[in-house]
């Protein structure tokens, strides 16, 4: 019982680095001509997809509406997340080493932080990706955006857009509550 909050904080870090192997997020468009789904991934350095042309497929509808080509070497979040990833694992392995309430507490507050301002970048991303489009596309409706939906499901034009956290936005997310776990039992043990 000494050790949880170490073995709690170990799990948060694990569950962190889960990102730097599986996409953070997807987004899967359907319609009538993709019965199956286009299925994007988002990684924290690069975006592809259920197959290697998912990206390709994505950049040709978008031409259409006229949005903006993906162009993930165009993206800066995706040159310096795997760096601030790393530093957090790197701060959690501090935290645990030193194993104070305080340690594990900062490092759950950071990046419970990290992950809105994260939330917050994508969703002005998506907004500028669906509203910024060229007067040239060969199809114009008018009023008509094309923003996916930040999180969950959304009806555009012939599609419906899902939104969805991947398996590391979901390690994300256990390694916040993991987190929070090895500051409560750190807290629970000191307080006996």
């Amino acid at each position: 019982m000494k050790q949880l909050p170490r073995r709690l904080m170990l799990l948060g870090i694990v569950c962190l680095m889960s990102l730097f192997v599986f996409p953070m997020w997807q987004i899967i468009l359907y319609a009538p001509q993709y019965p199956d789904g286009v299925e994007m991934h988002i990684y924290i350095d690069k975006i592809g997809g259920s197959s290697p042309g998912t990206l390709q497929n994505v950049n040709i509808l978008n031409h259409y509406v006229g949005m903006q080509y993906i162009e993930p070497d165009d993206i800066p979040e995706l040159q310096y997340f795997p760096y601030i990833i790393g530093a957090m694992g790197l701060l959690g392995l501090i935290a645990l080493a030193i194993n104070k309430k305080w340690g594990y507490l900062s490092w759950t507050i950071v990046l419970v932080v990290l992950g809105i301002l994260g939330m917050y970048d994508f969703y002005l991303w998506e907004y500028d990706y669906g509203h910024n489009l060229s007067d040239t596309a060969p199809i114009k409706i008018p009023g008509a955006s094309f923003q996916p939906p930040l999180i969950g499901r959304k009806q555009i034009i012939n599609f419906i857009a899902d939104s969805w956290p991947h398996i590391g936005g979901i390690g994300f997310g256990l390694s916040m509550f993991f987190g929070s776990a090895a500051w409560w039992s750190r807290k629970k043990q000191l307080s006996k």
